[in-house]
C-alpha cells in the first residue's frame, strides 16, 4: 500500500514537473507562427487596396462640438467621421479579446441591455460611464432579425435619419469567409458582408460587424440565450459570436460637453456631445469586466470582486485606462484618457521646445508636408536633417516622430493590423520577448493602415477647427461660480506666473542668449542625451527674478489665455515632479520595444533622471531607486485649458472626488475638492483611509503621503476551463492533477490561483516584471522569478483547499495573508518589480508652501481657463 502512495506521489512529481516545462515552453520559448512582416491583414489578403476605403464625408454629427455655431469645412468633416466611425478592421482584434481574457472582456456583452446584467441602455452612463448614441432604444426582448441578442434598437423618425456609415453600397466591406453566404440552410438566413464601417451599436464609437467565422457551423451551435445565461457556453474560448465589435478613436474620447450638458445624460442629442474631452466617466473596471455583479448587502463583496482580473481593473479610476494593458509591459499604469484642446496653439510652441531627430524606421513616419491639405506646415518638419517640431501626446513624451506619427500609431494600439502586431508579444499576460512592429511591414501588408495613414491629416485638420476651450463663463450657470473681485484675481495671476507659468504657459518670455538655454545643444528644448543639462538651464532659470517679472507682464496681458495651450510641452523629470514613477517607467516606446518606430532618436537617447525615494508597500520603510534612462523618467505637463471641467487631478486621476453627473454643478464640486487637495497635499487621500474603508487593522496601512491601490476583497486569479491552452488538457495526467491538486483546481475544473487577501496591494503582483532587460541579467532574473513562484505555489499547498473554497474560510483566509504578506516573499516580489513606486497620489506639490489667500487667489483665476 505504501509502495503504490509512493508511487502515485512521484507520478504526480514527474507529471507535473512535465506540464510545468511544457508551460514554460509555451509561454517563454514557442516560436511564433509567422515570421514578421509576412502575414496580411484581412482587407489585403482578399485584394482590398486602400484606396477602397476613400473617409467618408456626410457631416452627419454636423451638431456635435459646437457644430450648431460654426459648420465645418470637409477635410474637417471626413476627419470627424475618422475619429467617431473609422475602425480600421480592428474588430478582428477586439473579437479575439474575447475568447482571450478569460470570460472577462466581451464587447458584445457590453452593448447588452439583457435582464442577467446590472447595466443595459436606461443606466448605461451612470453604471458604465459610456456615451448612448442619439437615436436608439433600450432593447425589451431578444432581436430575431440580429440573431437573438439584446442590441439597441435604432429610432425611425425624422429626427432620427438613417446611420450613412452603414451605407454597404457605398462604403462596401471586406468580403471574406461567411460573409455575404448563407449560414443557416433551413431559414435561408445569409451574413451580409455589411459597410467597412459597421453599423452602429447604439454606443458611441463601437460598430457593429457581420464575424466572418459565423459559418452555417457556428450558426448552428448559437443560442443567444446560453450566450446571456449559461456560464459553460458564454466561457468558450472557441465559441464564435455572430457579430465583431469595432472600436473608433471616439470610444475613450467623445463625451458631453462642458458647456452644453444633456438634460438627461442617458439619452443626449448630437448637440450635446463633443469630440475632444476625453471619456472622463468612463469605468474602466465595469466595462472591461463585463459581469459587474452587484452587491446583495452592503458591506459584502460582490462576486466580481472576487476575480484578480476584476481587482487589477479595480485600479483604475474613472476616465483612466493603462494603454499598455495588451502590449503589456509588466507595470499597472492607469492614466487619464486624453483631452484634445487648442491643437493650433499646441503647435506653435513645439517650434522652440520641441525639436526631435529622426533616424532608421522612425522615418517611415509621414509628415504634414506629404499630404496637400497639410503642406502648409511643412514649417515642423526639415528633410535634409530629418528633424521634426512636434507635440508630444503620451504622458511621458514618447510618442515624438511628429503629429500623424502620433495619431497613426493609436490606431495600432486599438487593434488595427492585429495580425501582425500581435505577433510582437503575448497579449495582456505578456511573458514572451517584445519586438518592434515595424512601419515599413505595415504598409506593404496592411490596407487598413494605408487608409487611415491617409485620413489622419483630416483628422489633425478637424482638430485644429474644433478643439477650442471649454470656458465656465460659457456654460450654463458658470458666472455665477467666477469671481468678480478684480484685486483677487490680480492677484491669481501673479502667483500663477510665478508658480506655474513655468511649465503651464506655452507662452513664456524669451531666454537670455547668453545662458544658451534656447541655442547651442539646447536649441529646440535640447531632447537628446544632453536634455538634463538644457533643462536644469531652463529651471534654474524659471526661478529667477528677471523670468518671473517678465513671466508676470506676460500673464497680465488681456491676451494671454488667447492661444495659449497653457503647458510648455517640455519633459518634466520625475524627480521634480514627485508623482508616481510608473508612467515615466513605461517602456513600449523604448529602444526595441513594440512602439519602438513611433518614437525619436533622441527620445531614446534621453539621459537618467537620477534616483526617487520610494516606499516598501507593507513596512513603509523608504528606499532609493535608480530611474533608468533611454526615454524614461519623463513627464509632459498637462494643459491646464479648461481645468474646472476635468478633475480629478493628476496622470492618473487619483487626486480629488469624482463626480460621475457631468452637470456644470458635479464638476464644480468635483474641481474644488481636486484643486484643494493639489494645492493642501496634506488633505488627499491616505493609506489609512483606504485600509479603514476595507475594515483591516491600521497597522496595516504605511505611513505615505497618499495612497496605494489594494485589493477590496479576497480574490482568486481564474482562468476558467474553457480558456486553458488545448495543450495542456490533452497532457496525459492532466484530469488527475484537476482530482489530486484542490488548491489549483476550483469550480468546472477551472484553474484558479489565491486567495489573495484582501488589502493586498495590487501593483505588487501587477508588476512583477516577467521577462528581464538586457541579455546579463536574464538568468539571474529567472532564477528569482523561479523561487517566488515556488514560494507562492507552497503558499497554496498549505492552505490546503481550493480558492473558492478558501473565500469561504475565514481560517483559511487569515493565514493566505499571513503568507501571502509576510515580509520575505513581498521583498521578492518587490525587487521583481518593474516600477516599485506604490503610492499613486503623491507628488506635484508646487504652490503647496503658499500663503492661504495666495492659494484661494490662484483657484479663482484657475477657473477662468
Amino acid at each position: 500500500m505504501a509502495i503504490r502512495k509512493i508511487t502515485k506521489w512521484l507520478l504526480g512529481i514527474v507529471v507535473l514537473a512535465g506540464a510545468g516545462v511544457l508551460v514554460g515552453y509555451w509561454i517563454l520559448v514557442a516560436p511564433q507562427s509567422h515570421k514578421f512582416g509576412t502575414v496580411k491583414d484581412e482587407a489585403l489578403s482578399v485584394g482590398r487596396t486602400a484606396d477602397s476605403f476613400p473617409a467618408a464625408d456626410e457631416d452627419y454629427f454636423h451638431d456635435m462640438d459646437r457644430g450648431y455655431e460654426t459648420p465645418l469645412g470637409t477635410a474637417a468633416v471626413r476627419g470627424r467621421n475618422t475619429w467617431i466611425v473609422w475602425t480600421g478592421g480592428n474588430d478582428r482584434f477586439w473579437d479575439f479579446m474575447a475568447n482571450n481574457t478569460f470570460g472577462a472582456f466581451d464587447l458584445l456583452k457590453t452593448l447588452s441591455s439583457h435582464p442577467s446584467q446590472d447595466y443595459g441602455r436606461h443606466n448605461r452612463w451612470y453604471y458604465l460611464g459610456l456615451v448612448n448614441e442619439p437615436c436608439f432604444e433600450e432593447a425589451t426582448g431578444p432581436d430575431p432579425d440580429r440573431w437573438g441578442l439584446w442590441l439597441d434598437k435604432r429610432i425611425e423618425s425624422p429626427d432620427c435619419p438613417p446611420d450613412p456609415f452603414a451605407n454597404e453600397e457605398k462604403y462596401p466591406g471586406v468580403k471574406i469567409g461567411a460573409r455575404g453566404k448563407v449560414v443557416d440552410k433551413s431559414t435561408g438566413k445569409y451574413l451580409p458582408v455589411g459597410s467597412y464601417y459597421g453599423e452602429p451599436s447604439g454606443i458611441v464609437g463601437l460598430r457593429l460587424f457581420p464575424n466572418p467565422d459565423f459559418d452555417a457551423e457556428a450558426a448552428a451551435h448559437w443560442d443567444p440565450k446560453k450566450f446571456y445565461e449559461d456560464r459553460d457556453y458564454y466561457q468558450d474560448k472557441n465559441l464564435v459570436r455572430p457579430y465583431r465589435v469595432g472600436m473608433s478613436c471616439g470610444f475613450c474620447h467623445v463625451g458631453p460637453s462642458p458647456v452644453n450638458s444633456p438634460a438627461d445624460f442617458e439619452n443626449p442629442k448630437w448637440a450635446n456631445l463633443t469630440s475632444n474631452p476625453g471619456a472622463q466617466y468612463y469605468w474602466v473596471d465595469r466595462i472591461f469586466v463585463w459581469d459587474t455583479k452587484k452587491r446583495k448587502k452592503r458591506g459584502e463583496p460582490a462576486p466580481n470582486e472576487r476575480s484578480f482580473i476584476y481587482q487589477l481593473f479595480h485600479t483604475n479610476p474613472p476616465g483612466t485606462l493603462d494603454t499598455s494593458l495588451v502590449s503589456t509591459d509588466y507595470i499597472n499604469n492607469p492614466r487619464t484618457m486624453n483631452a484634445v484642446y487648442s491643437i493650433g496653439a499646441r503647435l506653435k510652441p513645439s517650434l522652440r521646445w520641441a525639436k526631435e531627430q529622426l533616424a532608421g524606421d522612425e522615418l517611415f513616419n509621414k509628415q504634414f508636408q506629404d499630404f496637400p491639405d497639410t503642406a502648409g506646415l511643412s514649417e515642423f518638419w526639415d528633410e535634409e536633417t530629418k528633424t521634426v517640431w512636434t507635440a508630444r501626446v503620451l504622458k511621458d513624451g514618447a510618442d515624438a516622430v511628429g503629429v500623424l506619427g502620433a495619431l497613426n500609431r493609436v490606431y495600432l494600439n486599438i487593434g488595427l493590423f492585429s495580425e501582425e502586431w500581435l505577433l510582437h508579444f503575448r497579449p495582456v499576460v505578456g511573458g514572451r520577448e517584445i519586438t518592434p512592429i515595424r512601419i515599413e511591414d505595415t504598409e506593404r501588408n496592411s490596407s487598413y493602415w494605408n487608409a487611415t495613414v491617409n485620413q489622419t491629416p483630416d483628422l489633425a485638420l478637424f482638430f485644429v477647427e474644433t478643439a477650442k476651450p471649454d470656458k465656465l463663463a460659457d456654460a450654463p450657470g458658470g458666472h455665477s461660480y467666477l469671481s468678480d473681485d478684480e484685486e483677487t484675481l490680480h492677484r491669481g495671476k501673479l502667483v500663477f506666473a510665478d508658480n506655474c507659468a513655468a511649465c503651464h504657459s506655452s507662452k513664456i518670455p524669451p531666454a537670455p542668449p547668453e545662458q544658451e538655454i534656447d541655442t547651442g545643444v539646447c536649441d529646440g528644448g535640447g531632447n537628446g542625451p544632453q536634455y538634463m543639462d538644457c533643462w536644469n538651464k531652463y529651471w534654474k532659470w524659471a526661478q529667477t527674478d528677471a523670468f518671473k517679472q517678465q513671466m508676470r507682464d506676460i500673464v497680465l496681458a488681456p491676451d494671454f489665455l488667447s492661444d495659449n495651450f497653457l503647458s510648455t510641452e517640455r519633459r518634466i523629470p520625475v524627480t521634480l515632479m514627485q508623482t508616481n514613477a510608473c508612467s515615466p517607467l513605461a517602456t513600449n516606446a523604448i529602444e526595441n520595444d513594440i512602439w519602438d518606430n513611433f518614437s525619436s532618436r533622441s527620445y531614446k537617447d534621453l539621459p537618467s533622471v537620477g534616483s526617487i525615494q520610494v516606499q516598501h508597500p507593507i513596512s513603509g520603510k523608504e528606499w532609493t531607486y535608480q530611474m533608468p534612462g533611454g526615454g524614461r523618467g519623463y513627464t509632459r505637463p498637462a494643459s491646464l485649458v479648461s481645468l474646472w471641467s476635468t478633475a480629478p487631478y493628476l496622470l492618473n486621476n487619483s487626486v480629488g472626488r469624482f463626480r460621475w453627473e457631468g452637470t456644470v454643478e458635479a464638476r464644480m464640486a468635483s474641481f474644488d475638492d481636486s484643486i484643494t487637495k493639489m494645492l493642501w497635499p496634506q488633505r488627499r487621500k491616505k493609506d489609512k483611509d483606504v485600509i479603514g474603508r476595507l475594515g483591516l487593522p491600521e497597522s496595516s496601512a504605511i505611513d505615505a503621503p497618499g495612497y496605494i491601490y489594494r485589493t477590496t476583497a479576497a480574490s482568486c486569479l481564474t482562468v476558467p476551463a474553457g480558456y486553458l491552452p488545448d495543450v495542456l488538457q490533452r497532457l496525459a495526467g492532466w484530469s488527475w492533477l484537476q482530482r489530486n491538486l484542490p488548491a489549483v483546481f476550483g469550480e468546472g475544473n477551472d484553474l484558479s490561483l489565491g486567495p489573495i487577501p484582501k488589502g493586498t496591494p495590487v501593483s505588487l503582483l501587477a508588476n512583477i516584471q516577467l521577462i528581464a532587460e538586457g541579455d546579463a541579467s536574464k538568468v539571474k532574473h529567472a532564477k528569482q522569478l523561479l523561487k517566488v513562484m515556488k514560494e507562492l505555489t507552497s503558499a497554496l499547498k498549505v492552505i490546503g483547499e481550493s480558492c473558492e473554497e478558501s473565500l469561504k474560510d475565514e481560517a483559511k483566509l487569515a493565514r493566505a495573508r499571513e503568507i501571502f504578506l509576510r515580509g520575505d516573499l513581498v521583498d521578492q516580489l518587490v525587487e521583481l518589480s518593474k516600477c516599485p513606486d506604490y503610492v499613486v497620489n503623491r507628488g506635484h506639490y508646487f504652490g503647496s508652501d503658499l500663503a492661504d489667500t495666495d492659494k484661494l487667489a490662484l483657484i479663482e483665476y484657475l477657473k477662468t481657463f
